[in-house]
Order: structure tokens, then C-alpha cells, then sequence
């Protein structure tokens, strides 16, 4: 599908492994997360726009690319996405952070907002948004509408895991939108849930149940 990068990295695939991990405590999961972010996160932003500018080093004065452009966006989809955010912003320091607060409903697995700020003029900006897991597609869809409807252009979405029948939905939604994904599992069970995945990412992050 184009736009859509399964990533192949040993690395990347030797943390997912690590995560996936049942026995895997809170604290190393989280640092697992921001790690996994940051690889993934490298290969993300390889085409970001730059531009010369005049720097003076200790031996000369020399035009070097630098970013150009309005500051980047990180928006992660609340709350597993937090788990990213700091990936990210590893990366580009400068980057703007926005928020999109997603339920799924118990029953249809569908998504309902419950929060959206993002930064100002984001329409100028390339938005990155953050979900560790993309199961049904359902909230990586709604958030990506929720960019795009408050003028949102250049998208970008990662996850760490998907399931096949999430990143279909996802990419036949916005076929536009650079999708990037940790690995690829087998499918989604009768609850929804990314199988082999690694549970709930959410709970796992922060500890709760």
C-alpha cells in the first residue's frame, strides 16, 4: 500500500519482542515505548524540509541545512499515545505538542472524542500523531479527521503494532496520510484486540488495570 512503512529494523523488532513480553514491567515497557518512538521516529522525519543557512564554525563561515518551516506537531491520541510523545520531541526539541482524547466504546469498538487541542496554525505544520497500537483504525481515523478539520495538510501517523484489518481501514480513510508502523500482527480477535500484540498499551505505560 503506498504510504504505509512497516519498519524492519533489528532493532526496532527486538524491542517490540521485548514488549510483547508478558513478564515485562511497567518501568521497562515505558522506556521500551520512547525507544522504539525515537528509531521509528528517525525514519519518519526523513523527508523533513530544510533549508541553508550561515553558520560560523571554529575554522570558517559555511551554509549547512537546517529545518525549515513552521515548528512540527506531535499529537498523541490520549492516553497510550503519551508513551510517544517524548520520542519525538527527543528529536525536534522545538516540536509542538497537541492532544486528542479517544474512548472506544465497549460494545461497537467505535471511537468518541472527549478532547481536541492542537497548536495553532496547524494547517502550516507537519503533524505527527502518536498511538502505540492501531487495532480497529477507528481512533487513528477520528483523530486524523479532527487534524485535518482544523486545517491539518501534511500527516503523518505511527504506531508501534497494527492489525492488518486496522491499517486497511486507516489507510482507505487517508490514503493521503504517510503511515508508519513497528510491525504488522496476524489479526484482531472477537474483543478487538491486536493479536499476538501485547495487551492493553495504555495499562501497560501507566501501570493501571
Amino acid at each position: 500500500m503506498e504510504n504505509v512503512y512497516i519498519m524492519d529494523h533489528p532493532l526496532i523488532k527486538h524491542k517490540i519482542s521485548m514488549l510483547r513480553d508478558k513478564n515485562t514491567g511497567t518501568n521497562e515497557f515505558r522506556k521500551l515505548v520512547e525507544e522504539i518512538g525515537i528509531l521509528m521516529g528517525y525514519e519518519a522525519l526523513r523527508d523533513l524540509p530544510t533549508e541553508e543557512v550561515e553558520v560560523e564554525t571554529p575554522i570558517e563561515t559555511c551554509k549547512t541545512p537546517m529545518i525549515a518551516g513552521k515548528k512540527l506537531a506531535v499529537i498523541p491520541v490520549l492516553r497510550a499515545g503519551l508513551g510517544m510523545v517524548n520520542s519525538i520531541l527527543t528529536l525536534v526539541p522545538s516540536a509542538k505538542v497537541g492532544h486528542v482524547g479517544l474512548y472506544r466504546d465497549p460494545v461497537t469498538h467505535e471511537p468518541h472524542e472527549y478532547y481536541c487541542k492542537l497548536p495553532e496554525s496547524i494547517d502550516e505544520r507537519i503533524a505527527v500523531i502518536v498511538d502505540p497500537m492501531l487495532a480497529t483504525g477507528g481512533s487513528g481515523e477520528a483523530a486524523i479527521d479532527f487534524v485535518k478539520k482544523q486545517g491539518g495538510k501534511n500527516i503523518k501517523f505511527m504506531c508501534i503494532i497494527a492489525a492488518p484489518e486496522g491499517l486497511k481501514r486507516l489507510h482507505e480513510a487517508h490514503p493521503d496520510v504517510q503511515i508508519y508502523c513497528g510491525s504488522l500482527d496476524r489479526e484482531l480477535n472477537e474483543n478487538a484486540y491486536i493479536c499476538p500484540g501485547l495487551g492493553d498499551a495504555g495499562d501497560r505505560i501507566f501501570g493501571t488495570k
